[in-house]
């Protein structure tokens, strides 16, 4: 890989494993579905004009649209603003591993490599020991939230491959537009206007950076050069940066947060990380295609 592109991965992954800080910071001053509202509509409302029309079935873009970025992201920032750390949900959120995995096997009825099913048993593995640790500061009702983000990331995932999407950047603005909808009719009817009115009239230089982060830099910038790269080198090769970013979520969270890391959750990252890098693994003398469907799943943001 050109030097120059891997300053750019590695650029991505840092803005992805961040991400998860901001979203912690953004949610004090907005209401979680609100907030993720707000993100998807300044990712892409300007961009649809510039990008045109998907080049994808509409169906796709709306069941994606809906997977990803009403169910994932919405319930991600709900745990969130329910007490789930930054670090904690960025190793949590990869969950979605085992389930895109999963969905692979029931529905495309694909079958698994002994590296990917050696892979989703030991990152299940690190998810049962986070589960059943009793220094966790995040509820486990909370925590649960973060693996149904997972579940929803995975059905996603399974939708994307059928939609093949050639364009990335364009799909996942089109994705950001479809959510924006229903995430502000859900957010009214649960949230309360009166809340959100509250929140954009309050509204901090604070809040306005964490929206410009996550939907210029996270969706914009992350998605685009990600998608350039899948498209310029084959995904075994830039795949496994992504296995960078719960790293960097969780080392970004201590830093800028102060969130301390235990024993256990430390083994438990250990596992999780190792199980997802032997999902990745491929023999060479495969011809590796490039798949689509890894744009998402290996994206955590």
């Amino acid at each position: 890989m050109n030097p120059r592109h891997v300053l750019l991965a590695l650029a991505v992954v840092v803005v992805w494993g961040v991400n998860f800080v901001v979203i912690e910071v953004g949610l004090e001053g907005f209401p979680p579905l609100l907030f993720s509202a707000l993100r998807f509509f300044f990712a892409a409302v300007p961009a649809i004009f510039l990008l045109g029309r998907p080049r994808v079935a509409w169906r796709y873009v709306i069941a994606v649209g809906l997977a990803l970025g009403v169910a994932k992201f919405g319930l991600l920032f709900i745990a969130m603003d329910h007490g789930v750390p930054a670090g904690l949900a960025s190793l949590v959120l990869q969950s979605q591993v085992i389930f895109t995995l999963l969905f692979a096997v029931l529905v495309l009825r694909e079958r698994p490599r002994r590296t990917q099913v050696a892979g989703i048993a030991i990152a299940f593995l690190g998810l049962v020991l986070i589960m059943l640790d009793g220094g966790l500061s995040a509820p486990l009702g909370a925590l649960a939230l973060v693996i149904a983000a997972g579940v929803c990331w995975g059905v996603s995932n399974t939708v994307t491959r059928h939609a093949k999407p050639k364009d990335t950047l364009r799909f996942m603005v089109w994705v950001s537009a479809v959510a924006v909808l229903p995430l502000l009719s859900l957010s009214l009817l649960t949230e309360g206007a009166g809340r959100d009115l509250e929140a954009l009239r309050n509204i901090s230089l604070t809040g306005v950076g964490a929206i410009g982060y996550l939907s210029f830099v996270a969706t914009l910038f992350g998605f685009g050069v990600w998608g350039f790269l899948l498209r310029t080198y084959d995904a075994s090769t830039v795949a496994p940066f992504s296995l960078l970013v719960p790293v960097v979520g969780m080392a970004a969270a201590w830093v800028l947060r102060g969130e301390a890391v235990g024993l256990q959750q430390a083994l438990a990252a250990v596992l999780i990380i190792g199980g997802m890098a032997c999902t990745v693994i491929r023999r060479r003398t495969r011809n590796k295609a490039q798949s689509p469907e890894r744009i998402l799943s290996k994206s955590p943001a």
